[in-house]
């Protein structure tokens, strides 16, 4: 089963368009604890790196990264909080 992550509600958008790397995952390790555990958050970042750190970082401190969706001159990552 796939998920369609146009379609998922998220309980927090974080918009770090325009910020360079590490802004971006910054903002999402900021932002992820006021969200409930289980809760997703939707992070917007028009930086290409953020698409490798986002995933690191939410493996190794526990969160599920569910993936990505490409808009037009930026990208929507999707994350799970685990903890």
């Amino acid at each position: 089963m796939s998920l369609d992550l146009k379609n998922l509600k998220v309980d927090k958008t974080v918009d770090a368009r325009g910020s360079a790397c590490p802004g971006p995952l910054l903002a999402a390790k900021r932002e992820i604890v006021s969200i409930p555990i289980g809760g997703l958050m939707e992070v917007l970042s028009s930086d290409e790196g953020t698409n490798e750190d986002l995933p690191l970082w939410a493996e190794k401190v526990g969160h599920e990264f569910l993936g990505t969706v490409e808009e037009a001159g930026y990208w929507k990552l999707y994350v799970k909080r685990g903890k």
